[in-house]
């Protein structure tokens, strides 16, 4: 279940219905506009200052802009201290995003430009001129530089207008998603003090979660299939027969040919079969060099692939035709015809101890008898499949959910899910020792997240869905958690990152347990308001 991830989906309840005034975050320009930043060619004085400080950040891709949805909905006029308006026209769009263009009138650009003036004049001692004297606009210009003045006001213009312009969704703005669709080059080129500026810019607003059913969830019915895997009794049964077989000897045979229960060690060669019946192109991804075989554990096998090869003897070669199924786990072979050639190197049958009282405590530490073996094995099994009929059920639960709403997702709910998704998938990774640094590295990478968030689409809009369906139960049935809970939630997960010596926002930490805690209140009341029927499969 997704919930159990240390990076936990956002919800409506936290990122959607919690976000700050969209005013006072980071706003995202086309990576083609022109740095705020001067170069050393665009004027003689560019070392001696940087222009002033912004809250507009040139970071970022592209952004591609959006088709209209619809026709401008809404035509407001904010005024800006009691003088002339800032017109705004509001165009909605798909992805829960509203489109602003902002027209600001001369008399504004004026002022912006007069406060520009005035901050360069305190920060810049101008040879000539003793502090605090003024200082001829002209002479001013030309000592900072005519473009770093007009950029520095047109960066004052976005800051004094921003907040007026997005004022009709400060409280349903998504954090960090608004962005300056004009480009910072064409804001410049077309910049008089004497005429209208205009820009547009856009937010993802809080999206509508719509239930297509009338009652909601209040009748929800799920089905949980349970497979066979999970049974304890025969998970017992095989994790016994594990720990027999760990036991015994490995002898070579020497007098017959394969039989189930022998372990094999074989070469694997696969080619594909044509329309026609002749020979395609090999199979990589189906071959292996000294691959062991245990004929007893043979789940994953290709049908028929373990019948082909009963009865060979080491040195012996076999070429059979298969077909994968169309189940087959990896995509590109599902119902692929293959010619496999299979090459006997060693052969061996195991020799197993007697299974009585005398090997207890071989088989499982601190047991005397078989019965303590067959006991303490069996409890264990029985809490695994506990723990994995309640991940099923939550699991179905959610995805029922999923499939009862429908939400237009904002992108920029997709962009922190997905980041946040595999986030987690790195973590895990590294937790588990299979990443170096270099390939850590090569995988953080921002094509490597953007590649990720493309294949997972549909999966992350899925989970987007249902943890904003999660959100909307939790505020409807008032349920709540413990602060102490948060509190321990928040301490074990900080733990966890600094074990991996990974950065971490708390804060963020904070948004992402608070999720999770939601989510299993959800499906704690769910559990006990819905019917549930179990399959076993």
């Amino acid at each position: 279940m997704e919930l159990a991830t240390a990076t936990a989906p956002v919800t409506s309840t936290t990122r959607a219905h919690r976000a700050r005034s969209c005013v006072s975050s980071t706003l995202a320009v086309s990576s083609d506009n022109c740095s705020f930043i001067p170069s050393s060619s665009s004027s003689s004085t560019a070392r001696h200052f940087a222009p002033l400080t912004t809250s507009v950040s040139t970071s970022g891709p592209q952004r591609r802009r959006l088709p209209v949805a619809s026709a401008a909905v809404e035509l407001r006029e904010a005024s800006s201290q009691g003088g002339d308006s800032v017109r705004v026209t509001e165009t909605l769009q798909p992805g829960s995003s509203v489109n602003f263009s902002v027209e600001v009138p001369p008399s504004i650009c004026q002022q912006c430009y007069e406060t520009t003036l005035q901050e360069y004049a305190k920060r810049f001692k101008i040879p000539g001129f003793r502090p605090g004297k003024a200082v001829p606009e002209n002479i001013l210009i030309n000592y900072v530089g005519p473009k770093h003045v007009q950029d520095a006001t047109i960066e004052a213009i976005l800051r004094h207008t921003l907040p007026q312009a997005l004022s009709s969704v400060e409280d349903r703005a998504l954090e960090d998603s608004v962005r300056i669709l004009t480009k910072f080059e064409d804001m410049a080129n077309s910049f008089s003090l004497d005429n209208v500026f205009r820009y547009d810019v856009a937010v993802d607003v809080a999206p509508e979660v719509r239930w297509l059913s009338e009652d909601k969830y209040k009748s929800l019915k799920v089905v949980v299939e349970i497979d066979e895997i999970v049974d304890a009794e025969k998970a017992a049964e095989t994790e016994l027969k594990h720990r027999h077989k760990a036991l015994g000897l490995l002898r070579i045979v020497a007098d017959r040919g394969l039989q189930v229960g022998d372990l094999v060690v074989l070469d694997i060669f696969a080619e594909s079969i044509t329309s026609d019946g002749s020979k395609g192109e090999k199979i990589p991804s189906a071959e292996s060099k000294g691959f062991h075989l245990d004929t007893e554990e043979n789940n994953n096998l290709v049908p028929g692939f373990l019948g082909s090869l009963l009865g060979i003897r080491p040195g012996e070669t076999r070429s059979f035709p298969l077909q994968f199924p169309e189940s087959f786990e990896q995509e590109s072979l599902q119902g692929v015809r293959a010619q496999f050639t299979v090459v006997c190197k060693e052969l061996f049958y195991r020799e197993l101890p007697e299974l009585d009282d005398s090997l207890a405590g071989k088989l499982l530490p601190g047991c005397t008898t078989m019965d303590q073996v067959q006991e303490r094995i069996l409890q264990r099994c029985r809490e695994v499949e506990k723990t994995a009929i309640e991940q099923a059920t939550d699991n179905a639960i959610l995805d029922q959910l999923g499939k009862l709403v429908e939400v237009d997702v904002p992108r920029a709910l997709f962009q922190e899910q997905g980041q946040q998704l595999y986030g987690a998938k790195l973590l895990q990774l590294q937790a588990e020792r299979k990443l170096d640094k270099d390939q850590l590295a090569s995988l953080s990478s921002q094509k490597s997240v953007q590649d990720y968030l493309e294949s997972e689409r549909e999966n992350i809009n899925r989970i987007i869905k249902q943890m904003l369906a999660v959100g909307e139960i939790f505020k409807a049935e008032n349920l709540q958690y413990s602060t102490e809970q948060l509190v321990k939630e928040v301490e074990n997960s900080i733990e966890e990152f600094k074990c991996y010596n990974q950065d971490y926002d708390e804060g963020n930490i904070k948004q992402q347990v608070q999720d999770v805690l939601e989510a299993a209140k959800v499906l704690e009341w769910l559990k006990e308001n819905c019917t549930i029927e179990y399959i076993r499969r």
